[in-house]
């Protein structure tokens, strides 16, 4: 087992595995990265409200890799990778629990000047911001003394969301007015590493759905974020089949992820 200590270690040894590269958030703020025969583990503390340890690569080598770590993590940190990886790890590491599935979605690559890529296909983001301007107003990145207005609209919009105002690793808030002023759709760029920006906390009025906000907001924050970050990602729980087909719509593909708790893991 090797320590990796730069993201460029990290993105060689994972294959530049867009979910891994994410969460080395650039190896600050205490995240650590291992590789262990074409296996890589990173653990992120607090990433997206969660300690966590995303994985990748052959499960068996993965499993030992977790098994060396974990002493030296704590029993908070949560199990991450692709779907099929994860459940095979489970079955391979007495005390874990059983998976939560749930869908990543990511950029297929970095995106060039322009919102165009390689191939001459429009990009994720490269359509005008705010297509839908309610109110002579399209989308916007909002001030910080709008942080009470995004709250109250996701407590009602989207009261399950992760993205909140006052929650660590929240960057910043996107947002589209309504006629009267009124704050009517909002999407967050949260948790975001230097090489992979992150889409968060996305919710529309209720008035206010079925005509493209969501859509609107959520294509501003990625070309914004594909702009400044190369790529762009985001998590959407399977069951999701409108949000699903929006970001689908804005070049994002889709990724069978699952999350597993570790805590029990090694207990005697």
């Amino acid at each position: 087992m090797v320590e990796l200590f730069t993201v460029a270690d990290v993105a060689a040894a994972s294959g530049d595995d867009c979910m891994v590269v994410w969460a080395a958030q650039g190896l600050r703020g205490g995240v650590r990265a291992w590789a262990l025969d074409g296996a890589v583990a990173v653990a992120s503390p607090r990433l997206n409200r969660r300690d966590r340890l995303t994985v990748c690569g052959p499960a068996a080598q993965a499993a030992e890799l977790v098994r060396r770590v974990l002493p030296g993590l704590g029993p908070s940190y949560r199990l991450l990778g692709e779907r099929s990886l994860v459940a095979e790890l489970v079955g391979r590491l007495p005390g874990a629990r059983p998976p939560t599935g749930f869908e990543w979605m990511e950029t297929g690559e970095a995106v060039a000047a322009g919102g165009v890529r390689g191939d001459g296909a429009v990009a994720a983001g490269a359509g005008p911001a705010g297509e839908v301007r309610p109110g002579g107003g399209g989308a916007v990145w909002l001030p910080p003394e709008a942080d009470g207005q995004v709250a109250a609209l996701l407590a009602v919009a989207s009261p399950s969301a992760w993205a909140v105002p006052g929650v660590a690793g929240i960057r910043r808030w996107a947002g589209i007015r309504g006629v009267g002023g009124e704050l009517v759709a909002v999407a967050a760029d949260a948790w975001s590493a230097p090489q992979v920006g992150f889409v968060a906390g996305v919710g529309t009025a209720p008035p206010w759905r079925g005509r493209g906000l969501g859509e609107a907001v959520c294509r501003f924050v990625v070309g914004e974020l594909a702009a400044e970050h190369g790529r762009v990602a985001l998590m959407v729980d399977t069951g999701n089949r409108g949000a699903i087909r929006v970001y689908a719509r804005l070049g994002l593909r889709i990724r069978p992820v699952a999350a597993a708790e570790l805590s029990a893991v090694g207990a005697r």
